[in-house]
């Protein structure tokens, strides 16, 4: 690796710019936030050119560059929602904590990455560390905005999508309706495969405009796909789960990232998926192996399946929405750092390795003021028949927390008696037990019970309505103002 690229080139800038950025100011509250912004913006452009000089120095291991590769992809998206946000309107605070809270569950997938793949200590530590707390500062600048009244005007940012396109997910009728790209392996599409439809949106230049179609037609499809961070506004509809299925197997003990094990990636916004089913096969003995990775904002799944074990469904980044999903695993099989909510979903859990306790979520929540967590409401959660002959000599449980600040809320859903009394297992001794939140409210079920729950200061039995409230679809996700454009029927309070 090249020395060139070390404190004098790249960490020092890091803080030093975001301070200089806030010091000698007595502006209006809304200036001192677009100078935050501007501030973690080139923070964010320095950790890419790191990044990319990295990539080009590195040694030719795939392990290192595999993991480098996804920094930069993780900075670039960073970088444009933060770049981008504040040039034609004042931005609500919700959605700038959003973009902040994406930002760091980017920077925080590089950092893992690299630790993944055994990349030694490097000037990329503190240039790391620099970022991590431009990040938080801004999230807590944001946060305190978010908290106090403002007589600010805020302009919202107008939707891209006409209304042509309105209830277009729920009405859309393979018979009727009109695709713009078809894929179908029997030749009487557009295209085969799913990744040449994806060359051609790039061709299109889908940069949310209007909403593209893409009709995938019933068949098995041995892809890994990636919609890229421009492709936004796509919408990819199937035959019916498990019809129309995607299926891969990457996984980290054959050198791929965690987030690079995806079968199915998602970066640009806007993204939906109706009637389809995403699957990693590697099995229970390759680890950590992503069947579907979101990291899109107002992203939605209805009517989709994803299958796998170890790290299923990787909910990402920012604000997302999965109805009437079923996702299947065993161990963190619902993880991620996105604002994510699961509405009538079934959440079936299957056999692990020997010895292995199943885990439903890990979430990925670093810092206090984002605005993240995982929700899951009217819900079920149930075994597979492969666990339902083992559940006795298997411990299932709803989460652990992946990182300090880690929330998760099991609402209204009803619980196989397959969950274990204490409900919640420990990610490694007392780590997030008094910063975590996790959260039951009025679940239903053999598993339900809360009487011999842990006792950890930041588990939560929630009595009342309100309490939940926080975390519906209205709330959590701001909903409201971009699920019913999709058709897509919804509950939007608790």
């Amino acid at each position: 690796m090249s020395t060139s690229v070390t404190t004098a080139a790249f960490h020092l800038p890091i803080i030093s710019l975001f301070i200089l950025s806030l010091q000698g100011h007595s502006y209006h509250d809304l200036e001192v936030i677009r100078a935050a912004r501007s501030g973690v913006l080139r923070a964010a452009e320095w950790a890419r050119s790191f990044n990319n000089e990295l990539h080009q120095e590195s040694p030719a291991a795939d392990n290192v560059s595999t993991a480098v590769s996804d920094c930069v992809k993780l900075y670039e998206s960073a970088e444009e929602r933060l770049g981008s946000a504040g040039d034609n309107y004042v931005v609500d605070p919700n959605d700038a904590i959003t973009w902040l809270s994406a930002a760091m569950s980017s920077h925080r997938s590089c950092v893992d990455g690299l630790e993944e793949k055994g990349l030694p200590a490097n000037p990329h530590d503190l240039s790391s560390r620099n970022l991590t707390l431009s990040l938080k500062q801004a999230l807590a600048m944001y946060a305190r905005k978010r908290n106090t009244k403002s007589t600010t005007p805020v302009v919202r940012k107008k939707a891209g999508s006409s209304s042509q396109y309105w209830g277009l997910m729920e009405s859309w009728n393979s018979a009727s309706s009109t695709a713009d790209i078809v894929v179908a392996q029997d030749g009487s599409g557009t295209y085969n495969t799913i990744n040449q439809a994806v060359d051609a949106l790039s061709r299109m230049g889908s940069n949310g405009e209007k909403r593209v179609v893409v009709y995938v037609k019933r068949g098995v499809y041995n892809e890994n796909v990636e919609i890229h961070r421009r492709m936004k506004n796509i919408m990819f509809v199937g035959d019916g789960m498990d019809k129309t299925i995607v299926t891969g197997n990457r996984n980290i003990q054959d050198g791929a990232t965690t987030i690079g094990s995806a079968t199915f990636r998602v970066l640009g916004d806007g993204f939906w998926a109706r009637d389809m089913t995403f699957e990693n096969t590697a099995g229970p003995h390759k680890h950590q192996a992503v069947a579907l990775a979101i990291a899109s904002d107002h992203a939605l799944f209805y009517r989709c399946s994803m299958k796998g074990y170890q790290d299923t469904l990787m909910v990402h980044s920012l604000r997302q929405f999965y109805r009437d999903c079923h996702i299947y695993g065993t161990i963190d099989f619902i993880f991620g750092d996105a604002s994510a909510v699961l509405q009538n979903c079934d959440i079936f859990v299957t056999r692990p390795m020997e010895h292995q306790s199943n885990l439903i979520t890990a979430q990925g929540r670093y810092d206090p003021n984002e605005n993240t967590g995982i929700s899951i409401i009217n819900s079920r959660v149930r075994p597979t028949p492969e666990l339902d002959g083992v559940k006795g000599r298997v411990k299932s449980y709803l989460g652990r927390p992946w990182k300090k600040y880690s929330r998760t809320l099991f609402i209204k859903s009803d619980l196989d008696g397959i969950i274990d009394p204490k409900g919640w297992m420990e990610w490694s001794g007392n780590y997030a037990l008094s910063t975590l939140y996790y959260g039951e409210y009025m679940n239903t079920g053999a598993g339900a019970s809360t009487d011999r729950r842990v006792n950890w200061a930041g588990f939560h039995v929630l009595k009342a309505a309100q309490e939940a409230s926080s975390f519906c679809v209205k709330n959590f996700i701001q909903g409201d103002s971009w699920i019913p454009e999709s058709g897509v029927p919804f509950g939007s309070e608790i």
